[in-house]
């Protein structure tokens, strides 16, 4: 097969990347190439709102790495130059791409392809996926980013439940937990992600951009330091265009057409609409 294991399809504002790697589109160094080559293609591309990444055909969005490589990487440093440092490279590229991202999981989602989803922003599962961390029956742990993602997003109590007992939980467990956001019916992840990027879309990009990278912060920072970088943030969104249009659509008893800043050349909606103050 050739290089091209994740595919852009573009449709108006939304960009899905589709893993193809069949049967099960397990992860490889062809993978890692080809997702930051596709997040180059999409980043470079203003008029993109919202990006869905997603599995093709219905068994597996990722069934988690290729365990065949493994064996060629059994020298100390070698695993994680040769694999684990680029993947959790790129993964926190994803986890802070300048625009909203929704994992839709058409299939099973296991150790490398959970330790993608918690990247994105919003996570989708059909009703009949299977999602967890089984690499400690290997002998080894999430070793990109899964580790401290999924615990942020579930807590430590859960992500240990996950990742020490190895065991895959139901998409109905998932949403109890807050692992996912939607649970669709069997085939329907990528319609239900699309008619999440369809809301996202009728809000300011600017704004939601701001808003996501407080959020991520959340953990990271003190609680005196997220003030003052909310207070910066809630500065530039008060005197945006785009806080002058939703102002002006409210007053209009209309509904805000906020890209309209951009396309009207009020402002300009750069390949990374945040601003450098913000915390990435």
């Amino acid at each position: 097969m050739n290089e091209a294991q994740v595919r852009v399809r573009t449709s108006g504002r939304v960009a899905t990347l589709v893993f193809d790697n069949p049967p099960l589109h397990v992860w490889n160094a062809a993978m890692t190439r080809g997702l930051a080559e596709a997040l180059d293609t999409v980043e470079a591309d203003p008029s993109i709102g919202v990006v869905i990444l997603t599995g093709e055909g219905d068994r597996a969005f990722c069934a988690g790495s290729d365990i065949v490589e493994f064996a060629a990487m059994r020298a100390p440093g070698e695993a994680v130059a040769r694999k684990l440092r680029p993947q959790q490279e790129l993964f926190a590229r994803l986890a802070a791409f300048p625009r909203p991202t929704i994992a839709a999981l058409n299939g099973h989602t296991l150790g490398g392809g959970l330790e993608i989803a918690v990247c994105c922003d919003l996570i989708v599962a059909e009703e009949h996926v299977l999602i967890g961390s089984p690499e400690i029956k290997l002998g080894v742990f999430p070793g990109s980013g899964g580790t401290f993602r999924v615990a942020r997003r579930i807590g430590p109590g859960r992500a240990k439940e996950m990742q020490l007992l190895g065991e895959p939980v139901d998409a109905t467990r998932a949403l109890a937990w807050g692992l996912v956001n939607r649970v669709a019916p069997r085939g329907e992840a990528h319609a239900v992600a699309l008619g999440l990027a369809e809301t996202l879309l009728h809000r300011p990009p600017r704004a939601l951009s701001l808003c996501r990278t407080l959020i991520d912060a959340a953990h990271d920072l003190t609680e005196e330091e997220l003030i003052e970088h909310s207070l910066t943030a809630s500065d530039e969104a008060f005197t945006s265009a785009e806080s002058a249009e939703g102002v002006r659509a409210f007053l209009d008893r209309r509904p805000p057409d906020f890209w309209s800043v951009y396309e009207n050349g009020h402002e300009t909606l750069t390949a990374d609409p945040r601003p450098e103050e913000t915390p990435a």
